[in-house]
């Protein structure tokens, strides 16, 4: 399909980056799709959600099973919500114009966005804990600086300056634009794998083989122990990619086929996830019988090393291979969002300082402290808000429009997407049915509330917060638009790119 002139577009509603994409900037293969999945997947939070799994309880086998169930149950929605970005050319924030309402999409654009931030803030402490272990081993003076910050902040003065110094690199890189990352996502490409084999083979080394590291067997009591644990943390892994099964279309969008973007992404998620996932796995494993208990944060276990030169330059390596991965996952997509709430006003660089301070404000070394808040808090907790809203899109697309979009009506502020002054009232109340049954859960895995001021059937539906979201919200916004009659539009056309 040939989109309308920009021209034709409201002011308000487009931009250069918001725009459809024309089928000759559409130049991603199969191969481009895999790698993307491949880069995305070799970073420390990857081997952190291993590890984390290992550190609760699991045996090495149910921590790999559990991370491949989880990532081959969120490439449905990636796959499904991928379709209309390759079809259609449009991002994210745009094809939830289609269900949301041409001004109601701000509101799904920015709890992707905020959620985005979060990542980024995760994803920078990592780096800046990492350049903190390698300055305290040349300046021990960093450790025993005198407490800055308040004691319930739990933030120590030597890792917060140093987290400060990563922080103000990422955002020097979104000063100089996108273009300036891609050597170092050419140094991570190459690096980690190597970093990855060479971690896993110290673990067999230093765990005399791999035998007494997979014969650790499973900590929990019970089978009904196990299950508590299991479910949960399925969810994790679902939430763990549950930010890219939605803004999926800011990268399919520029696929030469539907072919490509879903061979492509088939191929490289679950089998990249689980196998880095193996490393981590391996290696917490091994930190046990080494050390006599589990170390599951590989930045604290280099820190371990002997030598300072190993430990200065494995610290370098993380810090680098982080801001890489920091850039190209968590500042791209929230830029998108946050220029469509003002697509004239904000630019990708605002966007980027804006993640860049929301990132702090969330407290990341407060999230990744222990792995019942990572899991538990923080991945758990934004699947029940990212849940609702892919019911919503993926029951919009499939069963009430059968994948037929009026493209230049999705940059119109009247026409089929306007609704009621640009909001989707049924959306939106699905989004709030689907999100209040996992509260009341969220706020006893916060600590906001006491589990006995719960009930706690209603508590236990935060484990499956993400299916619960997800299923709730997409079949009560399919009821409600039926009932609505409200008009369907379509192009009835088939663009460059094949349904």
């Amino acid at each position: 399909m040939r989109p309308a002139p920009e021209t034709a577009f409201a002011p308000g509603l487009t931009s250069p980056d918001l725009a459809p994409t024309p089928p000759v900037a559409r130049t991603w293969t199969t191969g481009n799709y895999a790698a993307l999945w491949v880069s995305m997947s070799l970073c420390i939070p990857t081997y952190m959600l291993a590890s984390s799994l290992i550190e609760g309880g699991m045996s090495w086998w149910q921590a790999l099973l559990t991370i491949f169930l989880g990532n081959s149950i969120v490439l449905a929605p990636m796959l499904l919500n991928g379709r209309a970005g390759a079809r259609y050319g449009i991002p994210f924030p745009v094809l939830a114009r289609a269900s949301f309402g041409v001004r109601g999409a701000n509101v799904p654009a920015l709890l992707r966005a905020i959620i985005a931030c979060g990542w980024f803030g995760i994803q920078t402490w990592i780096g800046g804990f990492a350049l903190y272990q390698m300055a305290v081993l040349w300046v021990p003076g960093l450790a025993t600086l005198p407490l800055v910050f308040p004691a319930g902040w739990g933030l120590a003065t030597g890792p917060a300056l140093l987290f400060g110094l990563f922080w103000g690199l990422n955002m020097y890189v979104v000063y100089l634009g996108v273009d300036s990352i891609r050597k170092l996502l050419v140094f991570k490409a190459f690096f980690l794998p190597v970093a990855a084999l060479a971690l896993l083979w110290w673990a067999i080394d230093a765990g005399h083989g791999l035998g007494p590291i997979l014969a650790q067997p499973s900590k929990f009591a019970t089978t009904a122990a196990f299950w508590a644990f299991f479910f949960p943390s399925l969810t994790g892994m679902v939430g763990f990619w549950a930010t890219l099964s939605l803004n999926i279309p800011d990268f399919t969008r520029y696929a030469v086929s539907q072919r490509a973007q879903q061979v492509g992404q088939a191929l490289g998620l679950p089998a990249s996830m689980t196998l880095f996932s193996f490393v981590g796995v391996v290696v917490t494993s091994a930190t046990f019988v080494i050390y006599g208990h589990t170390i599951w944060d590989p930045v604290v276990l280099a820190a371990r090393f002997e030598s300072k030169l190993l430990v200065s330059a494995a610290m370098l390596a993380v810090a680098l291979s982080t801001l890489a991965t920091n850039i190209a996952a968590n500042i791209v997509s929230p830029a998108n969002d946050f220029a469509n709430v003002a697509p004239t006003r904000i630019s990708f660089r605002a966007g980027g300082y804006l993640t860049g301070v929301l990132g702090v404000l969330i407290f990341p070394w407060k999230l990744i402290a222990d792995p019942s808040g990572y899991i538990f808090t923080w991945l758990v907790g934004y699947s029940a808000l990212l849940g609702p809203i892919g019911g919503i899109m993926i029951v919009d697309y499939y069963l009430i429009r059968r994948q037929q979009l009026d493209v230049p009506a999705l940059y119109q502020y009247s026409g089929p997407y306007a609704y009621r002054g640009g909001f989707n009232p049924a959306a939106l109340l699905a989004l709030a049915v689907g999100i209040a049954p996992n509260v009341p859960g969220f706020l006893v895995a916060v600590g906001a509330l006491s589990k006995g001021a719960v009930w706690p059937a209603l508590a236990a539906v935060y484990h499956y917060a993400w299916f619960v979201g997800f299923g709730l919200a997409g079949g009560l916004y399919w009821g409600l638009m039926r009932a609505a009659r409200h008009p369907v539009p379509v192009d009835g056309k088939v663009d460059a790119v094949g349904a």
